[in-house]
């Protein structure tokens, strides 16, 4: 007896439940609604924070770790670029540069030109535009940590490998300074260390990702052009960029399967 009249009560309250937020939505007005979900939808996608890439410290099967970029948000600044070389203590100098900037200038007639003067870690000085120039953007530029890398094949020591969680890096203990890897990479990510005199490149920022932070670049980007995240998470940021955006890949035609995105890039980037 004592069981039904519980049962009936629990029925009580989940009506006077329904019935006190039916009431209360309709109490809400409209713009009170959107400003809501906008706020939400703000804390579920419009920021990253360190939860959603928080890896466990060590490499795991369970995560594959890529980069987007958004060529329409990308001003040129060269903040990105300034703190990976003083996250990474990557040498001074144009020819090494972890990731770097570069310029498009898409002209009426005649071909695109393209400059990074000093790899866009100083910013780009003013062009002045006039009407033989239909449209300048820029495009940031890094290791693509390829799926499918041509760096790890061509290795004859095994320096450069790809960690579980799909994150291509070098052992710079193994590493014997042959640059076949530096040849063999087709978007020109790699360097020859000046001091080391082993390959050097984007890690994305491994060492910090390990411990649940976002890489350098992506953490100091003012306008959050750039977008880190999990393939293999629904929650990711990266995961909702990636649906929501129209996406390419650089030289897809190579088969290296990039893991460096790109929205609203023209045909002219390669």
């Amino acid at each position: 007896m004592s069981t039904q009249k519980e049962n009936r009560k629990d029925e009580t309250k989940s009506i006077d439940r329904r019935e006190f937020l039916d009431g209360f939505i309709k109490a809400i007005p409209a713009g009170m609604t959107l400003l809501t979900f906008g706020f939400w939808h703000h804390k579920l996608f419009g920021q990253q924070s360190v939860d959603d890439t928080k890896a466990s410290g060590e490499p795991s099967e369970a995560n594959n770790y890529a980069m987007a970029v958004d060529i329409a948000k990308c001003i040129g600044c060269g903040r990105c670029a300034n703190a990976c070389k003083k996250e990474n203590h990557v040498p001074e100098g144009p020819h090494t540069m972890r990731t770097w900037i570069e310029r498009y200038i898409i002209p009426s007639e005649g071909e695109t030109m393209v400059d990074s003067p000093n790899g866009g870690i100083d910013g780009f000085p003013d062009r002045q535009i006039d009407s033989s120039i239909l449209r300048t953007f820029f495009v940031p530029k890094l290791c693509n940590h390829c799926a499918n890398p041509p760096c790890v094949q061509v290795c004859p020591v095994g320096a450069t490998f790809q960690t579980k969680d799909g994150v291509v890096l070098v052992d710079e203990s193994y590493c014997v300074g042959c640059r076949y890897c530096i040849q063999a990479c087709p978007y020109g990510a790699r360097y020859m260390h000046p001091e080391k005199n082993v390959a050097d490149k984007c890690t994305f920022c491994y060492h910090r990702i390990a411990k649940g932070l976002l890489p350098a670049c992506v953490e100091v980007c003012p306008t959050q052009a750039r977008v880190f995240g999990d393939l293999n998470k629904r929650s990711s940021p990266l995961h909702h960029f990636l649906r929501f955006h129209p996406i390419r890949t650089l030289k897809s035609e190579l088969n290296t399967r990039p893991k460096a995105f790109y929205a609203n890039a023209d045909q002219e980037v390669r």
